[in-house]
């Protein structure tokens, strides 16, 4: 989804001749009303589309229906780019882009959700902490959380092992399924929302590590 059809249509054409399906749209509402249509495995996404912008749509197709979103932006403040993380996108490109690069990291999106999808279902407890891997929903103190597909997966990464430090770099090649560092700030970002929707005493950072999830 791109507000620039020549683009639109070369990430398509590329995705296509990958064996994707695709679907298009170049303006916001249309982007929000072909998602909730199309219901894609994977989104990617412009930030700067017309109607209203890809953080927004982002925030939307995410409050109907989790789904991983890749981010393109024009943008290199890196602040823009933590922001569209914030709201719900799983990763980033900014332009220009190649579209083997494109590609690669859609493919890791989506191994990462077939794998997650592969694991056996289980509940796991930590403390007042609860996670349901089959239904893939999230509750602290008996209270519900809403989370991307992203944000449960690191969540449930880390408590597969309540209070060992994981490095960030770590993190990105087993949830992200990042082979290289380049995107550590990417798990930053996600750790905030988690500790904006579950609690910021809930995951201890170990600076010049990574993070470690807390027990009570």
């Amino acid at each position: 989804m791109d507000d620039e059809p020549t683009i639109a249509e070369s990430v398509a054409a590329r995705l296509r001749a990958e064996g994707f399906t695709v679907a298009t749209a170049h303006d916001g509402p249309t982007a929000v009303t072909a998602a909730s249509t199309f219901e894609p495995d994977l989104v990617v996404l412009d930030v700067m589309l017309p109607g209203y912008d890809g953080l927004e749509v982002c925030r939307r197709i995410q409050a109907e229906r989790p789904v991983p979103v890749l981010m393109l932006t024009a943008r290199t403040d890196e602040t823009d780019q933590l922001v569209g993380l914030g709201v719900g996108a799983d990763d980033y490109l900014t332009k220009p882009f190649s579209l083997r690069v494109l590609t690669a990291r859609v493919h890791a999106l989506l191994r990462r959700v077939e794998r997650a999808a592969g694991r056996n279902g289980t509940v796991t407890v930590v403390g007042d902490l609860r996670i349901d891997a089959d239904q893939r929903r999230v509750w602290r103190g008996g209270v519900e959380a809403q989370l991307t597909p992203l944000e449960f997966d690191l969540l449930s990464r880390l408590a597969r092992r309540p209070r060992a430090v994981l490095a960030r770099e770590r993190l990105l090649e087993e949830v992200w399924d990042w082979a290289d560092a380049a995107g550590t700030r990417a798990v930053d970002s996600h750790i905030k929302a988690l500790r904006r929707k579950l609690g910021a005493d809930l995951i201890r950072t170990v600076h010049g590590v990574g993070y470690a999830l807390e027990t009570r």
